[in-house]
């Protein structure tokens, strides 16, 4: 890997473009590896950066991003996804799997980690992280997606028992621990936590998830702002984009385009209490700076 070699794109209201940003966060990792924020919407085509100047993306002078995956791959015709990392000399994207860009950005980009980074994939926590993380993302992080899009009355409550039941799983978990696994935030966190931080805005309601709000679960709902109140976490998550891109972008579930005006996220910055259960979130390393002024989240666009 070479520092500045390397754009990630991402969008602010895609879940799984979430985990990387706020990874690169917690590592410090800004310097080396630049970051392109594509707009809200997207259709069947691509996304697109519209939110820059002229609608292209400064270091990679591109409006839609398919344009990259076909730098990499002349006549692609599959989907366009983010996160993605492109390689700028290039144009070209090197990888789209957001299951292994969180891993490479904690192992292979570790000579670029900030001094105090935390230790996000331990060793001796590895198995553990992957055997937490695969029940919440078949049934948390996938089965929403599943709850929303199901085609049948069969198909959705399947999905929404199996949703409801982890997330109660979750809170007995988290009950008597401050984070899923070890006593410091780990990937499994930072899996877990973009679906969460969600729920409220979209999934209740877009996607049909309605046996309880995140806030009326008392155990998930202070887990959750205690992670959003950590430098890193709330930081990288704009309300008002995350609802712009599923109420407008899903017209065969919300066919006015109409984009709700609640939840009133205030909430987020209320006192969570998690800190009794000790813990150090970053183990022994240190909390991140704030973000760099052109990636901080639009003012009124966050919590409060």
């Amino acid at each position: 890997m070479a520092a500045g070699r390397y754009r990630l794109a991402v969008a602010r209201g895609c879940p799984w473009a979430n985990r990387t940003m706020i990874v690169r966060r917690l590592l410090g990792l800004e310097s080396a590896l630049s970051m392109g924020i594509c707009g809200p919407e997207h259709d069947w085509r691509s996304w697109t950066f519209d939110l820059d100047p002229g609608e292209k993306d400064p270091v990679l002078g591109i409006h839609w991003l398919r344009e990259a995956y076909e730098k990499a791959v002349p006549g692609y015709d599959r989907g366009v996804t983010v996160p993605a990392i492109v390689d700028i000399p290039s144009g070209g994207v090197v990888t789209a799997d957001f299951r292994r860009i969180t891993l490479d950005l904690e192992g292979e980009w570790g000579a670029y980690h900030r001094d105090g980074a935390p230790d996000l994939y331990p060793d001796e926590l590895r198995d553990e992280i992957e055997e937490v993380s695969a029940l919440v993302y078949e049934d948390v992080n996938n089965g929403v997606y599943r709850c929303g899009f199901a085609s049948t009355q069969t198909a959705y409550e399947e999905a929404y028992r199996k949703l409801f039941d982890r997330l109660d799983w979750l809170s007995e978990r988290l009950r008597a621990r401050r984070y899923l696994v070890g006593d410091t935030i780990t990937e499994a966190d930072i899996r877990l936590w973009p679906t969460l931080a969600r729920f409220d805005a979209v999934y209740h309601n877009h996607f049909k998830c309605n046996r309880n709000k995140l806030s009326e679960m008392p155990v998930l709902w202070a887990y959750a702002r205690d992670l959003f109140q950590t430098p890193g976490f709330g930081d990288t998550i704009d309300f008002t984009q995350t609802k712009q891109h599923y109420y407008r972008v899903h017209t065969d579930l919300n066919p006015s385009r109409i984009v709700p005006a609640g939840p009133d996220t205030s909430g987020w910055l209320t006192k969570h209490g998690r800190e009794e259960l000790g813990g150090r979130p970053f183990g022994d390393g240190t909390p991140p700076g704030p973000p760099p002024a052109p990636e901080r989240v639009a003012p009124g666009h966050g919590a409060g």
